[in-house]
């Protein structure tokens, strides 16, 4: 196979998308792994390259931003490159296509229609979508989407028509609700026997009621857990360094012992 011309560096946005454009053709036709790939083997690859976009971009690393987007957009220019193969739609069509959505959904901007407010913005663009032939305002929050994620989402495209609550006492109110619903299905002083289904139906009322909460003073409940999530990773590796620094296991030291650690894990 004959060595190719390595694309010159861009100096501006139009030709650094255009050399991507070529890279991705020469791969496509002469890498033997790009020849093989579908959209359907790229799916797992594409969601996997969005939560590290998504872990960069929780972490403030923005070098590290800039390198999981050129990953997220080469796999975007991927899928309209296999389907252009079978004359389905090409990079054109993608791009033309987001363009006349963006257009059509902001007649404040390209249109007569005048806003008052980021809330006028978010109605008009859930009744545009509805004209644009969408059964439901719920259709567009995608099955697949995490719970928590799906929760967020479901509750602010709802907003968008106006199904909510008016202030956040009455969130808040709907949030202490629950957790009474909850605790009732089971006796926390004691081990009686509860009905799991009933309790983790209540479970489930008392996270969408705090997701809702969270929504109302602007908390994005996803990057919260996450950012929780991140730091116990860090305290608990810091006990497991520091028991194994003093020769210790952690399945051998007591709950007393570990949160010596824990917490000067906490005060750094």
């Amino acid at each position: 196979m004959p060595n190719n011309p390595i694309p010159a560096a861009a100096n501006n946005p139009a030709d650094a998308f255009n050399r991507l454009l070529t890279v991705l053709d020469t791969l496509r036709t002469q890498c033997p792994w790009d020849k093989k790939q579908t959209m359907e083997t790229l799916r797992h690859l594409t969601i996997e390259e969005t939560y590290e976009l998504s872990d960069a971009i929780l972490e403030g690393d923005l070098n590290e931003i800039k390198k999981e987007l050129g990953d997220v957009m080469m796999h975007l220019v991927f899928y309209s490159r296999i389907a252009s193969e079978t004359n389905d739609f090409n990079i054109v069509d993608v791009l033309n296509g987001v363009c006349d959505k963006l257009v059509n959904r902001h007649p404040h901007i390209y249109g007569d229609v005048e806003v008052q407010n980021e809330e006028d913005v978010k109605r008009n663009w859930e009744q545009i979508k509805l004209k644009e032939g969408n059964k439901s305002v719920l259709a567009g929050v995608p099955g697949s989407l995490p719970a928590l994620v799906k929760a967020a989402r479901i509750q602010e495209k709802a907003r968008g028509v106006g199904f909510d609550w008016e202030n956040k006492n009455q969130v808040w109110e709907k949030v202490e609700e629950e957790l009474q619903e909850f605790k009732a299905e089971f006796n926390v002083e004691d081990n009686t026997a509860i009905d799991v289904e009933k309790a983790e139906s209540e479970f489930g009322d008392v996270l969408f009621s705090l997701i809702n909460y969270a929504r109302f003073i602007n908390i994005n409940p996803e990057n919260a857990l996450e950012k929780t999530n991140k730091k116990f990773i860090k305290r608990f590796q810091y006990l497991e360094n520091k028991a194994k620094e003093n020769g210790k296991a952690l399945a051998d030291m007591t709950l007393a012992e570990m949160d010596i650690y824990w917490n000067e894990a906490k005060k750094l």
